[in-house]
């Protein structure tokens, strides 16, 4: 029975591996840099608020972030925006209160609406699902002082179509660099000229891309800067512990070593 289970089991881990090689080549992550990355690094929430925007204007029509409070944005380890900005956001949207059984005004404590699509994937956690050059497959210290890869990756494929086309099956796909596969089915979301700055940073194709990345990062670890204060509060607190301990074990034998030390040899 066991060798059944062992040679089925094989056979469908044969199968998923054959799979993944006939879906494609693994796409081409670009090593962008981003201020959140290594163990002190930080958001940088000028850059958070324009990838806000971003999301706002373009990818909103479509995707939604359904796991994440509007109230969030005034986060100060996050865009930090006022609370009366906030407010005045959170406004844009109508969400479905089944308290009334009908949609009303959204207000700071509703979370962002759901994707508009059921073909779009709700953009919550896609920074942190995504793996780029150093995901879940890489080392451990590749992703301490790189980064998880899901923001490069997402800026990869935002500016990673080449403009070909193909039609398969009775759908249009785009060629994209970043991609496993090589082939999409989204069309160009962005263009870099079809978004204007509100703090006057000029939105290439590659800055509006990395921003709207950092912003997804933040959307699917709101609480990382706080997880590495506490990281490195307790890598200090058991450094100076085990400098303690050390120094304790020696004045606690020091006596029994010094008289060990006395007696003649036999």
């Amino acid at each position: 029975m066991f060798k059944k289970l062992t040679l089925t089991a094989a056979l469908a881990l044969g199968l998923s591996a054959g799979g993944a090689l006939a879906a494609g080549k693994a796409g081409e992550v670009t090593d962008y840099e981003f201020s959140f990355e290594g163990p002190f690094g930080t958001y940088d929430q000028a850059q958070l608020q324009r990838g806000l925007q971003v999301y706002t204007d373009v990818c909103a029509a479509c995707h939604g972030l359904k796991f994440v409070p509007i109230r969030t944005l005034s986060d100060p380890q996050g865009p930090g925006m006022p609370e009366d900005q906030v407010r005045a956001y959170a406004e844009f949207f109508e969400v479905f209160d089944p308290a009334i059984d009908d949609f009303r005004v959204a207000t700071p404590v509703d979370h962002f609406p759901e994707s508009a699509l059921e073909t779009a994937p709700d953009l919550s956690l896609m920074a942190k699902a995504r793996a780029g050059f150093s995901g879940p497959y890489g080392t451990g210290m590749n992703q301490l002082f790189r980064g998880m890869g899901g923001a490069e990756y997402i800026a990869s494929l935002l500016t990673g179509y080449t403009g070909e086309e193909r039609e398969e099956a009775g759908a249009i796909l785009y060629e994209n660099k970043a991609f496993p596969g090589g082939w999409i089915s989204m069309a160009p979301p962005l263009w870099g000229d079809d978004v204007v700055y509100a703090d006057g940073t000029e939105a290439t194709l590659e800055q509006v891309s990395k921003d709207v990345s950092a912003f997804l990062m933040w959307t699917a670890e709101p609480k990382m800067m706080a997880r590495k204060q506490a990281g490195l509060t307790g890598v200090i607190f058991l450094a100076v512990l085990s400098v303690l301990l050390y120094l304790t074990n020696k004045r606690l034998w020091a006596s029994v070593k010094t008289s060990a030390k006395g007696q003649p040899a036999e």
